[in-house]
């Protein structure tokens, strides 16, 4: 698999990522095993997780695969901090609980470091700069290696790349930040990714495949068996299900019989091509959805077929993001 830097640094990372929101939850200890082989063997190296997937279990399962199954050293681990459950508080940033947060995920991985270390979302009642010092101090230790954001609208990001790139050699740059983006969902391209390309942080995107509708699997109807249907993903999956997704879902299946491929392949690549995006998360649930996945490393779009979707999926952005006197 093709490797690519992430943002403005020297670490590279398979230009596919492994997501693992459901592991230890809806994917057991065999089926994450046979994910992460798969992931491994197709030359992928970008896992991705965070303390809060499955309560930590997510974390914990990837730790007891980590050198019994896939050598520590062929890894990129990614994993992110803030996310509390409290209905109260939905995100800690303090610096704090961020270290504490990172602590406890080293123990559950196994590992006595990261290689990248996201602050999960933005807290406005913690100063960022208390939260940034957190990311400051993970990296002076060597429990991180490269930092990042996830969830920062545009102000924010370009906030906190700036403070860190004020202080070259006592703050740690920004290396990357973790984002949804899709053809059903292409709203950082108003300010983060302009952000995010001119500051040399890479885009990681979430849910690349809008939520799976991208595949089509749902044009019908739900199946039984899908992420639509669970009882706690349906939420997250059906707000995807509307007129404007459903012609997006109709032109990557038109595209997609053109050139005899997948659906889930057309939106992949498109996604995964996109200007500062460096590596797509798939959160695949088995083996043979990830090797459909992984499948795209061969497929890059023809230049209508992206102008195309381009088309069909585009967002209205107006003023202020295009010059006023064309308006």
């Amino acid at each position: 698999m093709e490797q690519r830097h992430l943002g403005r640094t020297g670490l590279r990372v398979s230009r596919i990522g492994l997501g693992t929101l459901t592991w230890g939850r809806d994917t057991d200890e065999h089926d994450a095993a046979d994910l992460l082989k798969t992931f491994w063997e197709a030359g992928g190296t970008l896992i991705d997780t965070a303390d809060v997937y499955g309560n930590g279990e997510a974390e914990y399962l990837l730790g007891r695969l980590i050198d019994g199954l896939v050598p520590r050293r062929d890894l990129v681990i990614s994993t992110k901090a803030g996310s509390v459950p409290d209905p109260d508080r939905l995100f800690d940033g303090s610096r704090g609980h961020l270290l504490a947060a990172l602590d406890a995920s080293l123990a559950r991985l196994g590992t006595d470091y990261v290689d990248v270390w996201h602050i999960h979302a933005y807290d406005p009642r913690t100063p960022l700069e208390e939260t940034l010092q957190a990311l400051d101090l993970a990296v002076s230790s060597g429990r991180v290696r490269y930092a990042g954001v996830s969830n920062f609208c545009g102000w924010q990001l370009a906030k906190a790349a700036t403070w860190q790139l004020a202080a070259p050699g006592t703050r740690t740059r920004l290396a990357s930040t973790q984002m949804e983006y899709s053809l059903l969902q292409r709203g950082v391209e108003r300010e983060v990714l302009p952000a995010a390309l001119d500051l040399g942080i890479g885009l990681l995107p979430s849910s690349p495949l809008g939520r799976g509708v991208l595949t089509g699997k749902y044009r019908n109807a739900v199946p039984p068996d899908s992420r639509g249907a669970s009882e706690h993903l349906a939420p997250f999956v059906e707000p995807y299900l509307d007129d404007m997704a459903g012609r997006i879902v109709d032109a990557v299946t038109t595209a997609a019989d053109g050139l005899a491929v997948t659906p889930l392949q057309v939106a992949l690549a498109w996604v995964r091509d996109r200007p500062g995006v460096a590596a797509p998360i798939v959160g695949a649930r088995t083996a043979q959805q990830l090797t459909a996945a992984l499948s795209v490393e061969a497929l890059s779009l023809p230049d209508e077929i992206c102008r195309a979707l381009d088309d069909v999926s585009a967002p209205v952005h107006r003023y202020p993001d295009h010059d006023w006197s064309t308006l």
